[in-house]
This record gives structure tokens, C-alpha cells and sequence, in this order.
């Protein structure tokens, strides 16, 4: 097959089986539409001229219409795989082949003969069904698009045609409405046709006998005069003889007759089961077991109690199909202590055929296309023996823009379905729901709620006791509905992705391009509805690779325009939520919909938490929080842990096209005021986990005091939440440098200072640094430059790239003399003084960590003070003095010990253990030196473990304990090779070459 579809019914389609294929030109478009209303017939040159031009052929008509089928096999051939010629000369003319099922006209006339045939058999529930399926393909009036041709002869008495077999069915489903005792919920659309059609006797029949049969008899007396002063002012004309005997079944007050005996069987009114339904093995067991069924096919049962099996299968248009691993299953708590509400009546002492204690509500969630459906209609197809009474399925349209269905107009449908009649129903909806559960209190019925919007909409159709139970599917939590269990799905694992595809496309298939499967399923972020867009697409095109596919995946250029075939369309399912949200009339939830919009455009590959998106939003901490978690319920942002949020890769994008309802200027002070929340959180984070004697001075105008910040209790904390954030401030940088605000830029680079101090090897800082000095130079920032250049210092300095650490320091300390900073410029000296000792010059070293700590006492920094003993301290130690070196080492520990600062405290101790080997205290270094590594190695710093790991092995060497020496170095040596700490390998080759000149030769 080519060509899939083409569409008359409406404005002029072509489908290609992926998406409309443009046809443009007015002329090529009456060409086409004259040739589909022949399909598979000749249609003659002369013909076809006459539907382009009409009576007025021009004289090149000939030459014009060739081109006019040119370009119409073009577009044909564009929409196949040119496997086949659509269109054919066929003399004297032209033939457009048309397979059977591609043409919606055609489609549509054969639900309607299946429409017939079920009125004429009154089988009501089969006429209610192929009336859906065949007002499906109706998307307006045919050839809505191509006035004047529609308007000629041929072509008007086929819209006619087409337009009347559609109201011929409309009167048919009406019929079954009324066979069944739908009276009520007839009449509202009844009376819009009959005013739409206002001499159409069909309508205004049954409308009249809908109200009757409704108990409205004035009402339905007004129907039948209106309409026969209709026809005798318009037509001079009475009513026909079918409007006349409904006329009189009202005068005679004959009450409404009762619906056809219902059947013996019980309802099953479970949705076919969709295709390829994979994995969700935990999800199924979960749901299962809260049913009170497990194994599969078999129910729980108490003492002479049954079981059974199940089978079958479904599930709603649109809704995916999943497979993969879920957040678990969770008791609601609702209102009060309610926990998982059990069934009454049941459990092991529920009596003979009793089923075990079972929970009244299962609520499957989870984001819009997740397979919230397909897992709901899958179990109930498995556990359908164990509700002997029946299965009831309503889709409660929750999210559907023409509105939700209301539980009055389902109460009375599934009373019906139960054999309660229509004319004993209540009118208040409070007292349907009460006979409802009198109606299930003895029966073991299985409700299938698809689609509720919220708690509120699905409560008054559960069960109240009894053995029966209800699976509701919703997008949102339902975390307020009492007496449930929540079963959330998550995007489904790598693993079952892979599943999915090989079942939808062919195994063979997906194995073959590894690569681009791989990027699908990221564009797919393992959403199942996507999953199965894609695996339709390949499965319709078997010559397309998955190359191109995944080209046309490609994130932010189309990729959900490729996500969307026939009814299923991601864009269209993530917008019943959003849409849902905006238009909400609680505030809470409309604030919700700007959040979610801000995060998509400002903010979408990064978590948040209600601090960093308090900034965003610019509102408390704690609103923000209300707002994430109103997300979260909506299933429009992940919760993967507690407090932190984050859209889905496929939500994202879809948030980032909503930028129509917010300003460019809105979006752009909203980053500012998170890039500036993340200079703040940085600083607070790099002061806990360096006690820095100075910090860079805070943003101009920034409000930093009333933001909320993270809190953290000692430098460990600090450096592991750094970590975390890392990908964020390295976008966050790129960003700023966008805006051109080289003011947050710089900051935010050496906000990184903290996380550097452990994580140095890994060059990220040194990267971020350059970064931001390329800014900083770009916008002529002094003071950026300064602090950058005073940080790199520091982040060479770390790496033992020692002339260029000295070459930076003297730039800062130029630039901050520049500025008459005196505490900068102590700590530039000081940072000098650890250089000069790391080159091995004892003496510069000296100097500098003498005018470096007298500038500290004239700024009154005692924090500084007690850093430069430190730095003394080395010297002494270098100078060939350990016992003065471990006194004021001694001293450095117990000022540092207890402040949360542990890599200074680690610092000191290794530094500690080395002069105690040099002064043969082999024990207490051993200590010193051990202490220091738990230090090291409990902040996951791999730099610091193997500074203590080198220290450690020369003290094992110095001890003449061969066997630990070596096992020393070689774990550091295996350390330093793992991360590329150049020096710490270099240092280990030489302690093990020297360890194998020293060793005897028995190893002692």
C-alpha cells in the first residue's frame, strides 16, 4: 500500500500513513477530488476538464491539465515508496486506483450498510457501536474546501448523498438510545439536531418521544407543534404518519415501554486489548494482588471459595501501551487515618465463594501516553473470573476538551447495564450513586474508570462494600480519594523499549542499527505512546532505516511533529493536561500551568527544587512547593526523590513550544533570578566547604537574604549538593554568558571553588573557569577577571601545575592591589607562600606566608591566621624542622577539628603523619594518616585519597614494612591511572622502582 488514506469527508486529505501529505494548488486539488469521486473508474480528459474550468475551457487546456497530473503524481508518489504507479492513463482518460479501506467516503458507507443491519436486527448495543466507528471518519461537510466544483452537479449530489447516510445513522443510534432506556441522555442532543434540522421529522420524532418517555410530556407536545407549524408554513404540508403515531402515544399517556430484556450473561464491557502489550510484570502483580487476585488467571479465594481465569484484551486510543518499572505501589491516606480500604465482607471469613480481602479502588497514574489504559484494560482482561458478575468500562473523558463526563449520566448508564430500570431512577445524583452501591453490594462487578480528572469526579461511582472493586486510570494521583491504592507508572526501562520496538517493527529490524535505536528510544524518553507512533511508522515503512527515523527524532526540530499518526499524537495528549491546568478555575492550579511553561522555556533539562524554582517563580518557597507538588499530582513533572522536581525530556519540549501566554522580557527575568538564586547557592555552598577567608562580593541589587537557600551541615554535604548541581551551573554559565551578564557568569565559575577542592582532577573546573574569563574579558569585568584569575591560580596550584599557578596569582594580586582589597591580597600571598613550598623554596615560601599573615591581622581575619600557621607549619616542615612543624600542626587540628571543614582537617592530619614519621612516632602517624583517609575517602575525593595513599606508603617504606609499601603504591598507582592524576602516577613508579632497589631479596 502507497497511499493509506485518502479523506473527502471534510476538507481534502491525503495521508501517507504518517502525516498529511500537502496537496497544493487549487487545481490539483479539484483533480484529485474528481478522480477519488470515481475511484477505480476512467474518468475521460473531457471530464476532468470540466471540473477544472467548467463551461470556460481554455484553449491550452490540454497542455495545462498534463501539468495539473504531473504535479498530482508527484504528490502521490511522495506519499508511497514508489512501489506502485497510483495513477493511470486509461484511455480516454484516467484511472486513480484506490484500495479498499483508503478512502473515507468508502470507509464510511460500509459502517453505515453495518449501522443498517444492526437497526434492522435490534441489536442496539452493535448499532451504538458502528455508529461510533462510522461518525469517526466524519470530520465536516465533504469537500468542504473546493467551492465551486463541490457546488456543480455530480459532486453536490455525492455531498448529498454522504451528508444524508450520516443523518440517516444519527436517527439509527437515537433509536438504540431509546431501545435501550437512554431516554434521558437523548434528549439533550436530540434537541440540538431538531433545532440544527428544523423539518427533519426523523429528529423531532424521537426527540418527542424521549421527552415523553423522560416523564416531559408539555415538552414533548411543544416539540410536535412547533414542527407542524414548520411544515405547513414552509412546505404546506402535515407530519408524516411516524411523527403522527408518536403524537398519539402521547395523547393515549402510554408509558414508555421497557427496554428488551436484558440477556442472562453479565455486562462485559471491557475495550479490545491493544497490540504488543510488554513487560509491567510488577505493575500487573501489584494490581493483581490489591484485586484480591493472584496467580495468573486465578482469584484469591477464601475456604470453599472459586477462582477462575482470565483472558482477552485493550486499550483507549492514544493511551500507549507500557512496559518497564513504576514508583511503586502507595496507599492513599486521604481524609483522616484511612489507609488501603479493604472490602468488607470478604477475606477468609467472607463465607462460601468469597473472595479474599481485596481494596475497594486501584488507581493506576502517570503522565499522559505512559499506558495507564493498557495496563488497566490488560488486567481486567486476566482477572475478569474473578467478577463473575460483570466488568463495567466508562471512559470519564477527565481530560477531553469537550468536558468530562458527569457521574449523573453514568450512574444511570451503569444502573441500566445492571437491569435497573430507567424510569425507578432518582433525579439527585447523591441518591443514583446510593442504589448504584445497593446495586453492586450483592455481585462481584469489576468497574474499569478510565480517565477520571480527580478525586471528586470518580467518588460517587465506587463501591461501598462488598466483593466488588473499581481500576480507575487517571493522570493525576488521586492522592485525596479515600480507601485506595496508588500503582504510578513510570517511562518504561531501557530494556523494555527495546521490547516494545522488536514486537511493534521486528526484532531482525531493531537489532540492525544499534546506534539510531538508540537515539529513538531517547527521543522516545520511554514513553510508550511514542513508542508505539515509532513502531507504527517502521512497521508501515519497512524500506525507511532507522537512521532516518531517528534524524526526524531529533530533539527541539520537529520531534513532535513526528510524534503523531492518526489518533495518536503526543503533542495532543500532553495539551489535555496542560490545558486542563491553565484553564483551571483554582488559582493554584493556573499558577501551576506558568510554571510549567517557565520551566519548559527556561529551565526544562534541569531538576528544581521549591527554593531554585521559588526564584524562578519568584514567590515563597513554600508556594513553590504547593506548585511543583500540583505538577507532580498532574504527572507534568517527575518526583524521583523528594524535593526535586523535573520535567520529562517529551513534556519539556512540549512545555517550551508554550511560549504564546508569557513575554520574552518575563522569561528572561525569571532565569536572571535563578541563575542569580544559583550564585547565592553556590557561594553558601563553597563558604561551608572551604571556610574561604574571603568571598566574592554578592550580585548588585540581588536580594539574596530573601531567597531560600540550601543548608548544609559540614563540607561533605556542601561538595556532594555541588556535584549534583553541576550540569545545571555549567549551563547556568553558558546562559548568563548569553544575556551577557559576565557578573553572574564569573561568579557562578568560582562558586564552583568548594566542589574543586576534592573534584579538581576532574577538569571540570578548569573548563568553567576559561569559560567564564572568556566572558568576563568579552564585557571588560575587572573584577571578574580578578577573582578568575586569583581561582584558576587555585585550580593549577591543585593540579601541581605550579608556574602557571604563580603566573596567575601575581595577575590577581596585581588586579587586587589595583583595588586596594588587602584581605584579597593576603590570601594571594598566602596561596603564593604553598606554591613556593610546593616547588621545594622553603625561604620565598617563608616570606610570603609571613606577609600574608601579618595582612590578616591588620584586616582582623583570624580564620586567616590560623591558616597561615598551617601554611607555616609546612615550611617548618620543609626546612628540616618537625618537631616545631608537628607542634603547630597539632595546634592547626584542634582548631579546624568539630568546624564541618574536612578537607582542611584531612589536609592537616596527612601533613601531621608525615613529621611523625620523620620523627619515628611509627604509631601515632599510622593514625594520623589513617584518619585522614576515612576523611577523604567518605567525600568521595580522589585527589585527597591518593595524597594520603602516597604519604602512607613512604611511611610503610620509612618502616622497612615492604609488603604494605608495596600495596600501598600500587593502589594508589591503580587510583592516579584511573583519574589522570599525572604527578600521584609519576610518584608511585618511582616509590615502587625504589621499593624493588631497597627490597632484599627474601622480602623482609
Amino acid at each position: 500500500m502507497v497511499v493509506e488514506k485518502f479523506g473527502l469527508l471534510g476538507t481534502l486529505v491525503v495521508h501517507d500513513g504518517t502525516e498529511p501529505r500537502p496537496v497544493t494548488g487549487p487545481k490539483v486539488r479539484v483533480l484529485l477530488a474528481a478522480l477519488l469521486l470515481q475511484a477505480n473508474r476512467t474518468v475521460s480528459r473531457d471530464a476532468l476538464k470540466e471540473a477544472l474550468w467548467g463551461d470556460a475551457v481554455p484553449a491550452s487546456a490540454d497542455a495545462a491539465l498534463a501539468n495539473h497530473l504531473t504535479r498530482l503524481r508527484r504528490v502521490l508518489a511522495g506519499a508511497g515508496d514508489g512501489t506502485e504507479e497510483r495513477l493511470r492513463t486509461v484511455a480516454p482518460g484516467y484511472q486513480l486506483d484506490v484500495h479498499e479501506g483508503e478512502l473515507d467516503a468508502d470507509a464510511f458507507e460500509a459502517r453505515v450498510r453495518a449501522v443498517r443491519e444492526a437497526h434492522r436486527a435490534e441489536e442496539w448495543e452493535a448499532v451504538r457501536r458502528e455508529t461510533d466507528l462510522a461518525l469517526g471518519l466524519w470530520r465536516g461537510t465533504p469537500l468542504a474546501d473546493l467551492a465551486p466544483f463541490s457546488e456543480t452537479e455530480a459532486p453536490a449530489l455525492r455531498v448529498h448523498q454522504l451528508t444524508e447516510a450520516r443523518l440517516q445513522v444519527l436517527e439509527w443510534s437515537f433509536d438504540a438510545e431509546l431501545g435501550l432506556g437512554r431516554h434521558h441522555e437523548a434528549v439533550a442532543p436530540l434537541t440540538a439536531l431538531a433545532a440544527e434540522h428544523p423539518l427533519r421529522e426523523g429528529f423531532h420524532r424521537r426527540l418527542m418521544l424521549a421527552l415523553h418517555r423522560s416523564g416531559r410530556q408539555a415538552e414533548a407536545f411543544s416539540v410536535f407543534h412547533r414542527l407542524r407549524r414548520d411544515l405547513v408554513e414552509e412546505l404546506g404540508t402535515e407530519p408524516g404518519s411516524a411523527v403522527r403515531e408518536a403524537h398519539a402515544e402521547l395523547l393515549a399517556g402510554e408509558p414508555a415501554p421497557r427496554p428488551r430484556a436484558a440477556s442472562v450473561r453479565p455486562p462485559f464491557q471491557l475495550p479490545c486489548e491493544a497490540d504488543a502489550f510488554t513487560g509491567r510484570t510488577a505493575e500487573v502483580a501489584a494490581v493483581r494482588a490489591l484485586l484480591g487476585v493472584r496467580g495468573e488467571g486465578t482469584a484469591e479465594t477464601a475456604p470453599g471459595g472459586d477462582g477462575g481465569a482470565g483472558g482477552g484484551g485493550g486499550s483507549r486510543t492514544g493511551s500507549g501501551t507500557g512496559s518497564g518499572t513504576s514508583g511503586g505501589v502507595r496507599a492513599a491516606t486521604g481524609p483522616g487515618p484511612v489507609g488501603v480500604g479493604a472490602i468488607g465482607g470478604g477475606g477468609a471469613d467472607g463465607g462460601p465463594g468469597g473472595l479474599a480481602s481485596r481494596t475497594r479502588a486501584v488507581v493506576i497514574s502517570g503522565m499522559g501516553g505512559v499506558g495507564k489504559t493498557a495496563l488497566a484494560v490488560h488486567v481486567a482482561h486476566r482477572v475478569r473470573d474473578a467478577f463473575p458478575d460483570g466488568a463495567l468500562y466508562a471512559d470519564l473523558r477527565g481530560y477531553c476538551v469537550g468536558g468530562a463526563r458527569t457521574a449523573h449520566e453514568l450512574l444511570a448508564r451503569f444502573l441500566s447495564d445492571l437491569g435497573v430500570h430507567q424510569d425507578t431512577l432518582p433525579e439527585d445524583t447523591d441518591d443514583r450513586a446510593l442504589l448504584f452501591r445497593a446495586a453492586l453490594a450483592e455481585r462481584k462487578v469489576l468497574l474499569v474508570l478510565d480517565n477520571a480528572r480527580n478525586a471528586a469526579h470518580v467518588a460517587p461511582l465506587l463501591p461501598a462494600g462488598g466483593q466488588s472493586a473499581a481500576l480507575i486510570t487517571s493522570r493525576q494521583l488521586l492522592a485525596d480519594l479515600p480507601g485506595s491504592a496508588k500503582v504510578p507508572l513510570s517511562p518504561l526501562s531501557e530494556s523494555d523499549q527495546h521490547a516494545l520496538l522488536a514486537e511493534l517493527a521486528g526484532s531482525a529490524r531493531v537489532r540492525s542499527e544499534p546506534e539510531a535505536l538508540a537515539d529513538i528510544m531517547a527521543a522516545c524518553g520511554g514513553l510508550p505512546l511514542a513508542l508505539h507512533i515509532v513502531g507504527g511508522r517502521l512497521a508501515s515503512r519497512p524500506s525507511w532505516p532507522l537512521a532516518l527515523l531517528a534524524k526526524r527524532l531529533t530533539p527541539h526540530q520537529g520531534r513532535l511533529d513526528t510524534l503523531a499518526m492518526g489518533n495518536f499524537d503526543v503533542r495532543r495528549t500532553f495539551a489535555m493536561s496542560y490545558l486542563a491546568m491553565r484553564d483551571s478555575d483554582q488559582p493554584l492550579e493556573r499558577e501551576a500551568a506558568r510554571a510549567f511553561r517557565l520551566l519548559g522555556r527556561v529551565w526544562s533539562a534541569h531538576p528544581v527544587t521549591p527554593q531554585s524554582a521559588a526564584a524562578l517563580l519568584d514567590v515563597t518557597e513554600a508556594r513553590a512547593a504547593a506548585v511543583l507538588d500540583v505538577l507532580a499530582d498532574a504527572h507534568l513533572v517527575l518526583n524521583p526523590e523528594p524535593d526535586r522536581y523535573q520535567l520529562h525530556d517529551l513534556l519539556g519540549e512540549y512545555a517550551a513550544q508554550r511560549d504564546e501566554e508569557d513575554t520574552e522580557e518575563e522569561r528572561t527575568t525569571a532565569l536572571v533570578r535563578l541563575l542569580s538564586w544559583y550564585v547565592a547557592a553556590l557561594a553558601a555552598a563553597t563558604l561551608t566547604a572551604t571556610r574561604e577567608t574571603q568571598s566574592p562580593p554578592p550580585l548588585d541589587g540581588a536580594d539574596a537574604a530573601g531567597w531560600a537557600l540550601p543548608e548544609f551541615r559540614d563540607d561533605d554535604e556542601a561538595i556532594r549538593w555541588t556535584a549534583r548541581e553541576l550540569p545545571a551551573v555549567r549551563d547556568a554559565l553558558t546562559r548568563a554568558g548569553e544575556l551577557g551578564r559576565s557578573d553572574i557568569a564569573w561568579r557562578l565559575a568560582v562558586g564552583l571553588f568548594g566542589h574543586a577542592s576534592t573534584h579538581w582532577w576532574t577538569g571540570e573546573w578548569d573548563a568553567c573557569l576559561e569559560q567564564a574569563m572568556g566572558i568576563a574579558l568579552a564585557h571588560d569585568d575587572r573584577i571578574g577577571q580578578a577573582w578568575l584569575h586569583r581561582r584558576t591560580a587555585v585550580a593549577h596550584g591543585m593540579a601541581f601545575r605550579n608556574e602557571a599557578c604563580l603566573e596567575h596569582l601575581r595577575i590577581a594580586l596585581g588586579l587586587f592591589t589595583e583595588r586596594g582589597d588587602r584581605a584579597a591580597q593576603a590570601s594571594i600571598l598566602g596561596n603564593m607562600s604553598a606554591v613556593y613550598l610546593q616547588v621545594g623554596d622553603s625561604e620565598w615560601a617563608l616570606v610570603h606566608a609571613e606577609r600574608s599573615r601579618d595582612l590578616y591581622h591588620e584586616v582582623g581575619n583570624a580564620r586567616g591566621e590560623a591558616l597561615l600557621l598551617s601554611r607555616i607549619a609546612d615550611v617548618r616542615k620543609t626546612r628540616g624542622e618537625p618537631g616545631l612543624a608537628a607542634a603547630d600542626y597539632r595546634r592547626v587540628i584542634e582548631l579546624v577539628r568539630g568546624s564541618g571543614h574536612g578537607v582542611f582537617l584531612a589536609t592537616a592530619l596527612t601533613n601531621y603523619g608525615d613529621v611523625l614519621r620523620i620523627l619515628g612516632e611509627r604509631d601515632a602517624a599510622f593514625a594520623s594518616l589513617a584518619e585522614a583517609l576515612a576523611i577523604r575517602l567518605r567525600m568521595n575525593d580522589q585527589g585527597g585519597t591518593a595524597d594520603c595513599l602516597v604519604f602512607t606508603a613512604r611511611a610503610h617504606h620509612h618502616f622497612g614494612e615492604w609488603e604494605a609499601a608495596r600495596a600501598t603504591w600500587e593502589s594508589c598507582l591503580e587510583l592516579a591511572r584511573r583519574h589522570k592524576l599525572v604527578k600521584r602516577i609519576d610518584e608511585c613508579l618511582e616509590g615502587l622502582a625504589d621499593l624493588a632497589a631497597r627490597t632484599p631479596p627474601d622480602g623482609r
